[in-house]
C-alpha cells in the first residue's frame, strides 16, 4: 500500500506542470493583413516560427484588402490587431474611433508608383487610372499625397481603381486595365522586369513611418496581456527575421510565392535591414500623416500625435530587457 501512494506521489509531482499547462487554452486572436507583402512579412514568419503559440496565443490571420477595410473590421470587432495605416488610424478616431497606434517596425515606406512606359512625368497621369489596394489604404494615401506635392489633384487629375492587393493591381496594370499602379516590394521589381517604369519611389518622395502594429484601446482595456503577448510573439519575429536569413527568406518564398531567388534575396536584404529592432511610436514622423489628414478635417490641429498612439507596450518590453535578450541569443 506504501509503495502505491508513493508511487502515485512521484507520478503527481511529474506529470503536475503538463495539467496545469493543459489548464491555460490558448487566447484566441485575429490578427489582420491588409496585404500579402514583405513589409507584414512578420506576422507570418511569427506563426510558421510557433512564436504566437509560445506566447499564449492561438492566432488567426486574416487578410483583407487594404488599411481601410482593416480598421472597419477592427472597429467592428472581427479584428484584433492589424498593420493599419497611420493616417486611417487617425481618420477613424477623429470619427470616434478607439484605435491606438503600438508601434511603428518601419522607419519608412518601401514603396513605388510603376506605371506604363508613355507616362515619364508626373504630369502624364492626368487623365490616367491608377490601381490601389482601397480607398483610405496606405496606397490609396502615398499616391495622393506625393501627387500633391508634385502640384496634381488627385480627385480631379486621376481615376482611382480599387484593385486588391499587388499581384491584382500588377495584373491590372500588365492587362491594361490600369494606367498606373502602386506597389510594394517584391512587386514593383516584377513590374520593372516586365517592363514597367518606376514614375516615384515613395521613400525618397515622403517621410512616413510604416508598419504599424495597431489595436482597439477596448481591446487593451478588455485584455492587456492578450495584446502584450501579441507584441512579444512580433518583436521576437523581427528579431529572428533579422537574424535567420535561411528561415527569413524560406518564409518570403512560401508566403508570397515567389520563386525568383533573386527577388527573394534582395526582399530579404532589403527588409531585414529596415525592420526595427525597437519599434517605438514615431511621434515625429506623424507630421506628414497630420498635413494629410488636415486635407479634409482641419481639426487635426488641435491635437497632438501622443493621442493616436500608446507606447507603453514597447516602452515595458525595452526597458525589461525582453528586446535586448532577443539579440543575444
Amino acid at each position: 500500500m506504501l509503495r502505491f501512494v508513493a508511487l502515485f506521489l512521484c507520478l503527481s509531482i511529474l506529470f503536475c506542470p503538463f495539467a496545469y499547462s493543459q489548464s491555460k487554452p490558448l487566447k484566441k486572436i485575429h490578427v489582420g493583413v491588409p496585404s500579402v507583402t514583405v513589409g507584414n512579412i512578420i506576422i507570418f514568419v511569427a506563426k510558421e516560427a510557433g512564436l504566437f503559440e509560445k506566447y499564449g496565443l492561438d492566432a488567426e490571420i486574416v487578410v483583407v484588402q487594404g488599411s481601410g477595410i482593416a480598421s472597419k473590421a477592427m472597429i467592428g470587432g472581427s479584428l484584433d490587431i492589424a498593420p493599419v495605416a497611420t493616417p486611417t488610424v487617425i481618420s477613424a478616431n477623429l470619427a470616434g474611433a478607439d484605435l491606438t497606434i503600438l508601434a511603428h517596425t518601419m522607419p519608412s515606406v518601401i514603396h513605388a508608383l510603376m506605371v506604363k512606359s508613355e507616362i515619364k512625368r508626373p504630369e502624364d497621369l492626368k487623365g490616367k487610372k491608377i490601381a490601389i489596394s482601397s480607398f483610405g489604404s496606405l496606397t490609396d494615401f502615398l499616391v495622393r499625397a506625393i501627387m500633391k506635392k508634385k502640384g496634381l489633384s488627385p480627385d480631379r487629375d486621376v481615376s482611382f481603381l480599387q484593385i486588391g492587393g499587388d499581384a491584382e493591381r500588377l495584373a491590372a496594370l500588365n492587362q491594361g486595365v490600369a494606367d498606373a499602379a502602386a506597389i510594394s516590394y517584391p512587386g514593383y521589381a516584377r513590374a520593372q522586369k516586365l517592363g514597367f517604369a518606376m514614375l516615384w519611389d515613395s521613400s525618397k518622395e515622403i517621410n512616413y513611418p510604416w508598419m504599424e502594429i495597431v489595436t482597439r484601446r477596448a481591446t487593451i482595456q478588455r485584455d492587456r496581456d492578450l495584446v502584450l503577448n501579441y507584441m512579444k510573439a512580433h518583436l521576437e519575429g523581427i528579431a529572428l527575421f533579422k537574424r535567420d536569413g535561411r528561415f527569413g527568406r524560406r518564409v518570403i518564398r512560401r508566403t508570397l510565392k515567389l520563386n525568383d531567388g533573386e527577388l527573394v534575396n534582395e526582399s530579404y536584404e532589403l527588409f531585414a535591414r529596415s525592420f526595427l529592432s525597437i519599434p517605438y511610436p514615431n511621434l515625429s514622423g506623424m507630421k506628414t500623416s497630420f498635413e494629410y489628414v488636415a486635407q479634409t478635417s482641419p481639426e487635426i490641429w488641435n491635437y497632438k500625435a501622443e493621442k493616436f498612439v500608446d507606447v507603453s507596450f514597447i516602452e515595458e518590453l525595452d526597458k525589461s530587457g525582453f528586446i535586448k535578450k532577443l539579440y543575444e541569443k
